[in-house]
């Protein structure tokens, strides 16, 4: 079975933008983020990654992303995982 990654990455130009988030695929992802390819990130690039984790399934990956966007959970990011 295919790994999952959660991750975080910081804009190089505006380095208070931060994105959290889950894929299969993290080198085709840190891609799009780089060429605008997402919505979310384009008007920030270059991005940068800061911290990744990888998870055996899909399910416990997007639970932790899912944390890692509460507030606690970005808190615990900010000073454990960034």
């Amino acid at each position: 079975m295919p790994l999952w990654y959660v991750y975080i990455i910081r804009s190089a130009t505006s380095p208070e933008q931060d994105y959290i988030g889950a894929t299969a695929d993290l080198k085709r992802r840190m891609a799009d983020h780089n060429t605008g390819k997402s919505t979310h990130t384009a008007k920030f690039t270059p991005w940068e990654l800061m911290w990744y984790s990888a998870f055996p399934d899909k399910h416990r990956a997007l639970e932790f992303e899912k944390y890692l966007k509460s507030h606690s959970g970005r808190a615990f990011a900010k000073k454990r995982l960034t």
